[in-house]
């Protein structure tokens, strides 16, 4: 009840949920780095259908890898795409699989060392492939052994919404992991990946990259990573305790 004395002039009671709206959220969280990334391999393509020799130059042949004749295609041979649909399906997984690994390293030095992971991945994978066929001269050509790299390290991160990371040996990561490598093989050898029409499917250099990936996405993060990111990832390639 109000007194005689009561001033009715104070200030009027207000309702949060009439007068405050809630802070808005993006409805695209994914990081720019992650995007960028993702973007730049159909750029990188249009620009390749240019070229003289339509990048082919810029392949990978694995027996150059014991000669001598062109090393730096370990490295080139990332920025070319055998297709349209060749691009578009590593420009998926990119998009699909990057963000959480970028997420993982906030910052200037967090960009630089995302795509230092990618870019390091990328090389296992084709230096694999090399290792594995060492007699070849056929060009090897696209991202697929970075972005089997950035899935092997977002499958250490399935289900845990802290950003801390799956041991190597969790059930759920060994399964997803097993079940993917089945998958990877059977498309290797069948040779059904969307994309790649024609072409074979250089499945060993997405093993090769998926492994470095799981394995090196500890210690990078250590590097890399915030000091407030929750981790539980030793700093060698060892399984973190449970």
């Amino acid at each position: 009840m109000l007194g005689p004395d009561d001033d009715l002039s104070a200030e009027p009671l207000r309702s949060p949920t009439l007068t405050e709206s809630p802070p808005s959220e993006p409805i695209f969280k994914a990081p720019a780095v992650a995007v960028l990334l993702a973007l730049s391999l159909p750029a990188l393509f249009w620009l390749q259908a240019r070229l003289p020799d339509g990048g082919l130059s810029l392949a990978f042949r694995p027996a150059s890898l014991w000669r001598g004749d062109w090393w730096p295609g370990l490295l080139t041979s990332m920025f070319m795409h055998g297709g349209w649909g060749h691009v578009a399906m590593n420009a998926l997984g990119v998009f699909a699989f990057a963000p959480p690994v970028a997420r993982l390293m906030p910052g200037p030095r967090g960009v630089a060392g995302f795509l230092a992971f990618y870019l390091v991945t990328g090389l296992v994978g084709t230096a694999g492939y090399g290792l594995i066929h060492p007699d070849t001269f056929d060009p090897l050509v696209g991202a697929s052994g970075a972005v089997f790299g950035v899935m092997g390290a977002a499958l250490r991160l399935l289900g845990r919404r802290d950003g801390s990371l799956r041991p190597l040996g969790d059930r759920r990561f060994l399964l997803m992991a097993g079940v993917i490598m089945v998958v990877n093989a059977g498309a290797g050898v069948i040779g059904l990946l969307p994309g790649a029409e024609g072409a074979r499917v250089a499945w060993e250099a997405h093993a090769f990259g998926f492994i470095a990936g799981a394995l090196l996405i500890g210690p990078w993060v250590r590097l890399f990573g915030s000091r407030r990111t929750s981790f539980d990832s030793p700093p060698d390639l060892r399984d973190p305790s449970a």
